[in-house]
């Protein structure tokens, strides 16, 4: 160190970004400006969350966006769409993604998969953080024999075949009037359902291991000293400092529920016909995949650039919430 080097210079390297120079002036910055700083700086994450912004926007205004392009509905058959031998046509100007064997518009019918996938997928995962952030706090703090009977809870559950109990409560709740007194039905509801029991583990487990960590912190023994109850301290004092793992982790549950949602329609016990899924179409196309490969490679495309989509935005949000990341 040169002598006489102004004390305010020596700034160690991983602080650097949390400040700026503006008109001579060093301004701090907040969490939330060092990580928009680092996220937009990842180029791939960029591209991908504008692609997932699209393809929402797809989803909702899906209706409007088939009326634009002039294509029929998603559910409507045209014969005359069909060859002369009654087979389903490829990509052409009046149907670009082609038809299936019913003459339905693949192009319309990916678009309103979209709706199908995103809506279950975001409303699993919400119930599903809802869920393992609540008794992965509670886990984490109490610890003792509420950690342990909680844990063995999420071992039980992450013990149970996704796919196979899905199978099996799609059959059950497919007859008379469904489950807990039509609660749960064959379709939605029950993809919501499975998903939203199988995926909140996952996250119950991180949020615990954090909750751990956070009880032991300063800042909560302070609380505790001051006579605040276990749920203030757990909802006011650990829960904020948890937003950051719960976002990452959020968006990287979020592409494997898209997954999950698209192989359980494949099997069938999922979205039922006529609606258009993602899961589905591929089902519905592989009897006929080599004469009419369009029908599965259009949604199997549509699939696999939204589930990478979510998994790079998810890498990003990693590396720009992590306070080690120096770029």
């Amino acid at each position: 160190m040169s002598v006489g080097a102004p004390e305010s210079l020596l700034v160690e390297s991983e602080s650097v970004d949390s400040v700026e120079l503006i008109g001579g002036e060093i301004v701090a910055r907040s969490p939330w400006q060092l990580f928009w700083r680092r996220f937009r700086s990842d180029r791939v994450a960029m591209v991908s969350a504008a692609f997932i912004v699209l393809v929402i926007l797809m989803a909702v205004l899906a209706p409007v966006l088939v009326s634009l392009i002039g294509l029929t509905g998603p559910n409507q058959p045209n014969q005359n769409a069909l060859d002369a031998f009654g087979q389903p046509t490829g990509p052409s100007a009046v149907h670009p993604f082609g038809v299936d064997e019913l003459g339905r518009d693949v192009l319309a019918r990916v678009i309103y998969g979209a709706q199908v996938s995103l809506e279950i997928a975001f409303i699993a995962t919400g119930i599903a953080v809802l869920i393992g952030v609540a008794i992965g706090t509670i886990a984490g703090y109490f610890r003792g024999w509420v950690d342990s009977l909680l844990s063995r809870i999420m071992d039980i559950v992450l013990a149970f075949p996704i796919l196979l109990l899905a199978i099996g409560l799609a059959s059950a709740c497919s007859l008379g009037k469904g489950c807990l007194g039509g609660l749960v039905t064959p379709g939605r509801v029950t993809l919501i359902v499975v998903i939203a029991l199988s995926s909140w583990p996952y996250i119950g487990r991180i949020i615990r291991g954090q909750a751990l960590s956070l009880r032991e912190k300063e800042f909560v023994e302070a609380a505790r000293s001051l006579g605040a109850s276990n749920t203030r301290i757990m909802y006011r004092e650990i829960l904020p400092n948890l937003v950051a793992p719960i976002i990452v982790y959020t968006s990287l549950i979020l592409p494997v529920n898209i997954l999950y949602e698209a192989a359980l329609d494949f099997l069938g016990v999922g979205i039922q016909p006529p609606t258009a899924s993602w899961g589905q179409m591929i089902a519905d196309a592989s009897p006929n995949f080599n004469t009419a490969w369009w029908y599965m490679v259009f949604p199997g495309v549509a699939l696999v650039l939204t589930v990478l989509a979510f998994n790079l935005v998810g890498d990003g949000l990693q590396d720009a919430l992590n306070p080690k990341t120096g770029r």
